[in-house]
């Protein structure tokens, strides 16, 4: 059993996994890379600090992963003023998250390389460019080649080094480059071979010139360094605290279909980590009746003009109606001979909480934002 110590390092990493992205909308670009490098550090962590076993990582990390890539897309829906550039990355998002749904159904690591994590660097490259220049100046074609780009020369490459060769970066520069035992320090490393590292440091200055000779013929900027999400339009000022899905064509719309694949698919990932061995079919239709529940409730406050100006009011007013859900959907799963685990509960009454007061709160933006652009 695992001491104490080390569930105190587990639940720090975990836990940094599951708030810190919540940075993303209102810092998307620092907030994104936060994430990027907890997710590529905590394995490390967990090796160096603690004595957990790590059998199941992957299942975990592929699913920490699709949480914060979640709210990346949701922040899109706020943030991003390029439609076209939205759209790709609407594109790659789901794309990637079919692709770890079935490789947490089917433990196929090839399918990491055919379903490629393209849609985080696209999102960080567009945030990279929005510090400076306006994304709107830049069309379809432009975003199109941006993110097949990052898909060949980079993903690629990655996703194949990791999940399909699963070459250890750091035993591979001690063998390969530096000629020495996995196990060496590297110390005595670069004594073994000080060139390498003489090379390195030529090779490093060699790219900052060329960054820096690239960065000097980029067009004029079009603002000063901007890390912050930029301030909503006007127009979208109202929608963005009255209405909720469903305000637009009925209840039943793109907005709740689109709730319940997004929470459906990565309710499903998160399942395999948690245990849960019941019907993939059911999980999703009981997440189906919570969302379509909370649709309806929130139809009903845009009907009366009731608003949440505090977004921390809105999740906690949807915690509430979904702890009333979850409690029926309990009586009705003991009722029927079922076994449920109340921590697992608890976890995806806040998981699916989150995502759709994020959901509801930024996707009326987007929809004020397509009608202004046809306007």
């Amino acid at each position: 059993m695992p001491d104490s110590s080390d569930m105190i390092v587990f639940w720090a990493v975990v836990l940094g996994r599951l708030l810190l992205p919540l940075l993303i909308p209102r810092w998307p670009l620092p907030g994104v890379i936060i994430c990027l490098v907890l997710d590529g550090v905590d394995q490390t962590i967990f090796q160096q600090f603690t004595s957990l076993p790590l059998e199941g990582y992957q299942g975990y990390d592929k699913s920490l992963d699709i949480y914060y890539l979640t709210v990346a897309y949701i922040a899109t829906f706020r943030n991003w003023v390029n439609l076209d550039a939205f759209n790709v990355s609407r594109f790659l998002y789901y794309y990637r998250l079919v692709g770890v749904a079935l490789f947490e159904a089917l433990q196929i690591r090839w399918l990491l390389l055919v379903f490629p994590n393209t849609f985080e660097y696209f999102f960080i490259y567009y945030e990279a460019v929005r510090t400076r220049w306006n994304p709107a100046r830049f069309g379809k074609r432009y975003w199109i080649i941006a993110a097949a780009l990052i898909w060949i020369f980079i993903k690629l490459p990655q996703e194949y080094w990791i999940h399909v060769a699963q070459l250890d970066t750091t035993d591979l520069i001690k063998s390969k480059i530096f000629g020495v035992a996995t196990t060496a320090t590297w110390m005595e490393a670069i004594a073994n071979r000080p060139m390498v590292l003489v090379i390195a440091g030529i090779a490093l200055v060699a790219i900052v010139a060329l960054i820096w000779w690239l960065w000097k013929r980029l067009p004029a900027p079009d603002h000063a360094f901007r890390l912050e999400a930029d301030p909503l339009p006007e127009y979208a000022d109202e929608l963005n605290e009255r209405l909720a899905i469903g305000s637009k064509g009925g209840w039943f719309g793109e907005g709740l279909i689109e709730k319940i694949i997004l929470i459906g698919f990565v309710s499903v990932i998160f399942s395999h980590v948690l245990g849960i061995h019941g019907s993939t079919v059911q999980l999703i239709g009981e997440i189906a009746v919570i969302v379509a529940a909370n649709a309806l409730f929130s139809q009903i406050l845009v009907r009366r003009r009731v608003g949440w100006e505090s977004p921390w009011m809105h999740f906690l007013a949807m915690l509430g109606l979904n702890a009333v859900l979850a409690m029926g959907l309990i009586w009705f799963i003991r009722f029927t001979g079922g076994l449920v685990s109340m921590s697992n509960v608890v976890f995806y009454l806040l998981l699916i909480t989150l995502i759709v007061t994020l959901y509801d709160r930024f996707r009326p933006i987007y929809t004020a934002r397509i009608e202004h652009v046809a306007v």
